[in-house]
């Protein structure tokens, strides 16, 4: 099938809206309700037909309430929040049996909904945009997606408070809701309402994030088991940060120079500006540089002797295709926000912060930032449009509230329990494989992710201090993409293989 053309739908047949199954509670007519609709789908798989249901709504996420003496009163309403819940049908139905893995995705943010691995990953369903250098315009189109995941697990993609259609329940504070612990909290809790509703607490259960959503996924494997008793086979991050450090340029921090050094000897490969040498010769290069005489060198400061500075700084402009002049003027530290305005700077062009394989134009070429982020440009627009049509016109959910893709309402965003540290939730992911040893963990980097670069990713989990005999439940795989690498087809066909062989390899 064509990327050009949209597929016709097969048994796209729209059920009566219809409550998410639960037992009655007294006063239900004066409560928010769960509003969901039901549909039935096919797609072709590998030439194969796979037929499958879609759930999509709102489901109320409330608080038990107590009295003065102590006494449950129920539930109190906290907030409605959208999720999109994919089953593969069998010979009598609807696939939701106990042997069935469910796979529990939320996506980046703070502000970020699920769409962009729902539309550009996992789903059946998945955006027609192009790639870098051969973008399509609007209007966007959907295709069916051959590497959907759902031929090895149901899918369930849930929305944050704020973002998709999720909203705070009237008389709660939607800042209530805007903070790391609190963010955990309400997910955390509405993946232990879902698992009770849907009958799966004996499924082969993980968890998938993307950028934020990869802090959030750590974060929730040690939630989870301690709150709630719910103990997950696998956790799968893609363009992963679980310490914030890793990218802490602030005076007097060098750590983050370090491990970007890699990701600009890649952006500057792919633009041309290295020659003919493969990618890995190039990575391995900047990798034993950035590790060895560059961290030595930020290391020494003004202990370097001029000749060494100059040396160091001749090697940096060699890797990353800046000038030598240009990198002894920065200190031999060029800020990411540098760089990606420098390297092109002569052809009058920036790059992504998100993928350095797209490039931008800016109105000053003589500044030294960036004026946007071409490669978000790039993605925005396509998975907007998609998804508000998929949501209405395919999933036959409506809904007048706008469908928050990417929100600034989420601002500011809570980090109080990290105050006057950096955010690090690696040590969470740690205890939890500890306590848990059957947790298989996934991890997928992009050589052109400058937003979460994959030489940080390596350096948080070398340095996760994981008991020796548990090192092997660690899987890192890498592709020649960005931060949202299944834009990049050959990446989307590899990462769908990584991903399927994994989730065969921890469901155990």
């Amino acid at each position: 099938m064509s990327d050009n053309s949209e597929p016709p739908r097969v048994d796209a047949q729209v059920d009566v809206q219809v409550p998410f199954p639960r037992d009655p509670q007294p006063g239900d007519d004066r409560k928010p309700r769960d509003r969901v609709t039901v549909t039935r789908h096919a797609v072709r798989v590998g030439g194969q037909e796979l037929r499958y249901t879609v759930t999509a709504g709102t489901l109320v996420l409330g608080e038990e309430s107590l009295d003065k003496d102590g006494k449950s009163e129920g539930c109190k309403p906290r907030a409605e929040m959208f999720f999109t819940a994919y089953a593969l049908d069998g010979a009598e139905g609807s696939r939701v049996t106990p042997a069935a893995p469910a796979d529990l995705q939320f996506q980046r943010g703070p502000g970020s909904s699920s769409v962009w691995l729902h539309l550009g990953l996992l789903g059946p369903r998945r955006v027609v945009m192009g790639d870098a250098g051969a973008l399509t315009g609007p209007p966007y189109a959907l295709t069916d997606n051959e590497y959907t995941l759902l031929t090895h697990s149901d899918l369930v993609f849930i929305d944050p408070v704020t973002t998709g259609y999720s909203r705070a329940a009237e008389g709660e504070k939607p800042g209530d809701f805007h903070g790391f612990q609190a963010d955990v909290e309400s997910v955390g809790d509405f993946i232990r309402l879902w698992t009770s509703r849907a009958g799966r607490w004996l499924s082969p259960k993980f968890l998938i994030g993307e950028s934020y959503g990869t802090l959030r996924a750590a974060a929730l494997s040690g939630y989870l088991q301690e709150r709630h008793g719910l103990f997950l086979n696998g956790v799968m991050l893609v363009s992963s940060i679980l310490d914030y450090a890793t990218v802490d340029t602030s005076p007097g921090h060098d750590l983050a120079y370090v491990l970007h050094l890699p990701t600009y000897a890649a952006t500057a490969w792919y633009h041309g500006l290295l020659g003919e040498r493969p990618l890995a010769d190039v990575l391995r290069q900047a990798e034993a540089f950035a590790d060895g005489d560059y961290a030595l060198a930020l290391h020494r400061g003004r202990r370097l002797s001029d000749e060494e500075r100059q040396s160091v700084a001749t090697r940096y402009a060699a890797l990353t295709g800046l000038s030598a002049d240009y990198v002894l003027r920065c200190d031999l530290r060029v800020p990411l926000h540098r760089f990606r305005k420098e390297l092109l700077r002569g052809q009058g062009l920036t790059v992504g912060r998100l993928d350095t394989r797209f490039i931008g134009l800016d109105r000053d070429h003589a500044g030294e930032d960036t004026e946007y982020d071409p490669s978000m440009s790039a993605i925005m627009g396509p998975y907007t449009a998609a998804m508000n049509h998929y949501v209405r016109a395919e999933l036959g959910y409506a809904s007048d509230l706008p469908y928050e893709v990417l929100t600034g309402r989420v601002r500011p965003w809570s980090f109080r329990e990290f105050e006057n540290q950096h955010v690090r939730v690696s040590d969470t992911l740690r205890e939890a494989m500890h306590q848990n040893p059957h947790l298989k963990v996934y991890v997928g980097s992009g050589y052109f992710d400058a937003a979460t670069p994959y030489h940080a990713t390596r350096h948080t989990f070398d340095h996760l201090q994981l008991a020796p005999s548990l090192r092997g439940n660690i899987r890192e795989m890498f592709y020649e993409s960005g931060h949202m690498m299944y834009v990049h087809l050959p990446s989307l066909a590899l990462q769908k293989q990584h991903l399927a062989e994994f989730i065969e390899w921890a469901k155990g």
